[in-house]
């Protein structure tokens, strides 16, 4: 009874942690118009709140993994929860666009450190039958947090505490954080770590040095008519990607195992993902955007219009595992076919000028439907074919492209956005980055034929 209780307190010291990233990965989908609006910064600002903080983590998410290894889990998980709640004390007094900006990376890349800790505590304390319990709490739990995040923000703005506004987005962590710290200093179990693991370091600066100058680029090109400069830092990153291979080719310690590509169906479930997330990522902000920029809405408003959303994705992740008996991978290709089928909808409505944001519910409802299917089918069946020995990197890997795709899908689509919105009405930029999504989505259902036929039993 005693180790039940020991156990149930690490799963509820990880969670925690967990929940943090979730919600401040989306908290800033919802507050960024007014936090640009109170720092200034305008289009650049709203695309780098987001997107640094999934930029940063992405980089450093299987890095972190290897400090903890290397130095030991608890050290790292105190480390990074004690530097996620500075980090998000920066963000909520950030006096001007570039502190927060700098803050929200900061904050990535604590995260990247904290958040693999606590699965590699639990795999190596947890029995079997504890671990099988802990998931089935876990992903819930999760998905729960990252669909609250914006409907959170909505309300602490609202609330306004001690007349903070959206600063009390993030100063919410500092309590959070600090209980989040003093029970893992009291209840994780001490471990020493194993000095003889080695950091591929070269590549950790190549990947991160590929995905911020990506990143620079096409937001800084989007917001300055892309002049040279811009034009040549997404060049610098694309020499960066390359020579990031080759050294994922030539590394004894490599982040990424070149055996993996190897694999045509975890392969085409790496590209899938990538675009998938992005999709995601960037289509929610979109919404967000076109709710208090193009409709007026307030953020606690935008926050309850994106709720058919959040309904649609927990409706659909409840009635998918048994669907995926009957359907195998063709369950993904469904959900994307949903999102496409209430993209369409929403499409038409923006081209009747339809002003009355509720209106968009149903199509809203319909994304969220199929992004549920898509959740956590995807990773499932990408590592379907994967030896045992190199799930580890497989997971790492795909969970580091969900960060990295979502901090560069939402920054390709928020430049569409705001592209044509400056010589066009915002209805029309809406419709041209519907396009784009949608033609990304065709892409995904095509890539979804060359996943392996059954699906894995790595996250089970």
């Amino acid at each position: 009874m005693k180790e039940n209780i020991r156990l149930w307190s690490i799963l509820a010291v990880v969670m925690v942690a967990d929940m943090l990233d979730m919600l401040d990965a989306t908290i800033t989908n919802i507050a960024a118009p007014m936090i640009a609006k109170t720092l200034g910064g305008g289009q650049e600002l709203m695309q780098w709140l987001g997107a640094g903080y999934a930029l940063t983590m992405g980089v450093l998410l299987v890095v972190g993994g290897r400090l903890g290894d290397k130095y030991g889990q608890r050290k790292l998980f105190l480390i990074g929860m004690a530097g996620f709640t500075l980090a998000s004390l920066a963000c909520g007094i950030a006096v001007s666009p570039e502190m927060i900006i700098i803050a929200r990376l900061v904050q990535g890349a604590l995260g990247a450190l904290l958040i693999p800790q606590g699965m590699a505590i639990m795999a190596a304390h947890f029995p079997r039958e504890m671990m099988t319990k802990a998931f089935s709490v876990f992903g819930p739990v999760l998905s729960i947090a990252t669909i609250c995040g914006p409907i959170l923000a909505g309300l602490l703005i609202r609330a306004d505490i001690f007349h903070s506004g959206w600063r009390s987005i993030f100063l919410i962590n500092i309590v959070i954080g600090t209980l989040g710290f003093i029970a893992a200093y009291k209840i994780l179990p001490k471990d020493t770590g194993n000095k003889t693991v080695t950091i591929d370091g070269t590549g950790s600066v190549l990947l991160g040095g590929m995905m911020l100058s990506l990143l620079y680029g096409i937001i800084e090109g989007s917001a300055n008519n892309w002049q040279t400069r811009s034009i040549l830092i997404i060049i610098s990153g694309i020499v960066l990607l390359l020579l990031f291979i080759w050294r994922q080719m030539k590394a004894s310690n490599p982040i990424i195992q070149p055996t993996l590509f190897k694999n045509r169906g975890f392969s085409a479930g790496l590209f899938l993902g990538f675009f998938f997330f992005g999709i995601v990522a960037g289509l929610a902000y979109l919404i967000s955007l076109f709710l208090q920029l193009g409709l007026g809405a307030t953020p606690f408003d935008a926050s309850m219009e994106m709720v058919p959303l959040s309904i649609g994705i927990i409706a659909s992740s409840l009635i998918t595992p048994p669907l995926i008996k009957k359907t195998g991978r063709n369950i993904i290709g469904i959900g994307l076919t949903i999102i496409l089928t209430g993209l369409g909808i929403m499409f038409y409505q923006l081209t009747l000028a339809v002003n009355n944001p509720w209106a968009f519910a149903p199509a809203i409802f319909l994304m969220g439907s199929g992004m549920g299917f898509c959740f956590g089918t995807l990773f499932d069946f990408t590592i379907g074919d994967i030896d045992p020995e190199e799930a580890g990197s497989a997971s790492g890997s795909l969970s580091a492209v969900q960060q990295l795709s979502s901090s560069i899908g939402a920054a390709v689509i928020t430049s569409v956005f705001f592209i044509v919105q400056r010589s066009a009405a915002i209805n029309a930029a809406m419709g041209y980055s519907f396009m784009a999504i949608a033609a990304a989505i065709i892409l995904c259902i095509a890539l979804v034929r060359l996943l392996p036929v059954k699906a894995g039993n790595a996250s089970h």
